[in-house]
C-alpha cells in the first residue's frame, strides 16, 4: 500500500465515518467518535470486497460506498456489542 492510497483511504473513512454516523443516528458517540469508527470501517470495507474479490476500480464513488459500507458496519456491530455489555 502506498501512502498516497493509505492517505485516500483515510480521508474517504473520514467521510463514511460522518455518513454513517449520520445515517445511523443515536450512537452517543459524537463526531469524533463516529470519524474514528469510519477510519477504521474504511479498512474493514475495504477488507470485506477484497476477500469477496469485489475490486471496486470506478473511482473515489465507489471507495466511498465501499468505506460507506464498511463504516456502517463497524458502527452497527460497535452499537450491538455495547448495548449487549
Amino acid at each position: 500500500m502506498t501512502l498516497e492510497l493509505f492517505v485516500m483511504w483515510v480521508l474517504v473513512g473520514l467521510v463514511a465515518g460522518w455518513l454513517a454516523g449520520y445515517v445511523m443516528k443515536g450512537g452517543r458517540y459524537g463526531l469524533k467518535g463516529d470519524l474514528a469508527l469510519g477510519v477504521i470501517g474504511s479498512f474493514v470495507g475495504s477488507g470485506i470486497f477484497w476477500a469477496l474479490r469485489v475490486a471496486p476500480d470506478a473511482g473515489l464513488a465507489a471507495l466511498v460506498i465501499v468505506a460507506f459500507i464498511g463504516a456502517t458496519a463497524v458502527l452497527g456491530a460497535q452499537r450491538m456489542l455495547r448495548a449487549s455489555i
